[in-house]
């Protein structure tokens, strides 16, 4: 059994669809936020620490919306992902403001993780399955010579759409054994009808078949991930100069990377269970009706910290 499996919530996103910090917008029936929920999961599930990745500015804030109310129940450790944080011989680029992306973020918190671990967005219900079969995965899976063991939780696509709007999915081909073939990210998918499209120009869209099983960010590692991050982290900069103003160093490109140079094995772990997300403000009073019909369906206390 592991030691202590920590939870990696991504929270340094600037939510600019949504129109503000969309990571401690209260959707519980007593002002929880949605990654209240994900560790009060995860700790039932069996993980022991949590890192939040945060913007250093907001910490003071996330400090007093969560980690008050955790701190007494799992270890919790904060750090940041900032622009400047970056390899020798780079520099931010002048007019550069978003974020690196979600590989860098998760780079960010190598020094805080030292056991397997699990990651997640910050403003996504993945539900309760999610997390037992993360920690079930992570207590028996360790890296082999040679090959790296992680693994994803799949979500059926239409499972995981808004009708207000486009949503970013890693669309992902799994092999008759449950293993990740390859992950390409899509920016831009939306809900027609009958039919799930994405387009990569705004013009022309194509069809994704129904069942397809996408990423939502949600993944297991061992430490292993945080050197191929720096290896892989300069390359992308550098390739990236001609569009250095709005490139992204994604996760799921860097494990693509990996299953397709045959470092990692990356087991898919599927799941029926809905996704609940706030990407735009119209998608809030949806979110919060599932979250108190579970509440009343008993699957959540009405106060999650009560002790």
């Amino acid at each position: 059994m592991i030691n202590k499996a920590t939870l990696v919530i991504m929270a340094a996103g600037m939510g600019s669809r949504y129109g503000g910090l969309k990571q401690i917008d209260p959707v519980g029936p007593n002002g929880e936020i949605i990654m209240e929920y994900s560790i009060y999961d995860a700790i039932k599930a069996g993980f022991g620490k949590v890192v939040f990745i945060i913007k250093k500015e907001i910490e003071e804030t996330f400090r007093e919306v969560v980690g008050k109310k955790i701190e007494g129940l799992v270890e919790v450790e904060y750090v940041y992902q900032s622009l400047g944080n970056l390899p020798g011989g780079f520099d931010v680029p002048e007019g550069r403001v978003k974020p690196w992306g979600t590989g860098h973020a998760v780079l960010s918190a190598g020094k805080a993780v030292k056991t397997p671990f699990a990651v997640i967005n910050a403003d996504d219900f993945y539900g309760a399955e999610t997390y037992r079969l993360l920690y079930d995965f992570l207590s028996g899976n360790q890296d082999s010579p040679g090959k790296y063991k992680y693994c994803m939780v799949g979500f059926i696509l239409e499972n995981t759409l808004t009708e207000n709007g486009h949503v970013a999915r890693g669309v992902c081909n799994v092999d008759t054994a449950g293993n990740l073939m390859d992950i390409n990210e899509r920016t831009k998918i939306m809900n027609f009808g009958d039919q799930t499209k994405y387009t990569e120009d705004d013009r022309d869209w194509i069809v994704i078949p129904k069942g397809n099983i996408v990423s939502m960010n949600t993944w297991g590692f061992n430490p292993s991930l945080f050197n191929e991050l720096e290896e892989q982290f300069p390359i992308f900069l550098e390739k990236s100069r001609d569009n250095i103003l709005k490139a992204e160093f994604f996760l799921p490109t860097v494990v693509d990377n990996l299953i397709k140079t045959g470092k990692a094995d990356v087991k898919v772990l599927s799941t029926n269970d809905r996704w609940y997300g706030v990407t735009y403000q119209e998608d809030k009073p949806v979110v919060r009706q599932s979250i108190g019909n579970m509440v009343l369906e008993g699957k959540y206390p009405a106060r999650l910290w009560e002790r």
